[in-house]
């Protein structure tokens, strides 16, 4: 099945990606939110953003999973990150998400990344069992994340703390 699969860099946003997008990433994230054309191109643009997806020649091409690699330098090297994984629902199984993190960890490499992290939703078993897999290893590490929409830095305690403040600036 695997070679019924091609992988491929968006590089020009088209009305079947931007039907793709409207598409996958309800099944990824349902409250996320469809992106539009003008964020599709916003990503496609980005320097730090590579942006794949999955063309399945068995559906007539039809995308059926994506992904997105980001590379940002930082004063530690090259961060590499592998985000939002998706694959249809109707293709799952069929190692689109297999082909996908392999041309992704390919590109990594050639953009001199010494690693590549991702995180992924324990409920997601079997995305969990394909990046071992691959020889993702599982971290010790917290990951936070700050709610801007909920939450208002300005008015949180931290601001007042006296500990946290960032001298260095």
């Amino acid at each position: 099945m695997r070679d019924t699969i091609e992988i491929a860099v968006v590089t020009g946003v088209t009305p079947e990606v931007v039907d793709a997008f409207a598409r996958l990433v309800p099944q990824l994230a349902p409250s996320a939110g469809v992106p539009d054309e003008a964020q599709l191109q916003a990503m496609v643009r980005a320097p730090g953003t590579t942006l794949l997806v999955a063309r399945d020649a068995r559906r007539d091409g039809r995308i059926v999973g994506a992904l997105t690699l980001t590379h940002l330098r930082i004063p530690t090297g090259l961060r590499v990150t592998i985000e939002d994984v998706v694959v249809d629902t109707a293709s799952r199984g069929a190692g689109v998400g297999d082909a996908l993190t392999r041309v992704a960890l390919r590109l990594a490499r050639e953009h001199g990344a010494r690693s590549v992290d991702l995180t992924s939703n324990p409920s997601r078993e079997s995305a969990n069992r394909l990046y071992q897999r691959l020889g993702f290893a599982r971290r010790e590490t917290n990951v936070y994340r700050f709610d801007l929409a909920r939450n208002d830095p300005a008015r949180n305690d931290l601001a007042h703390d006296d500990s946290a403040r960032d001298d260095t600036a």
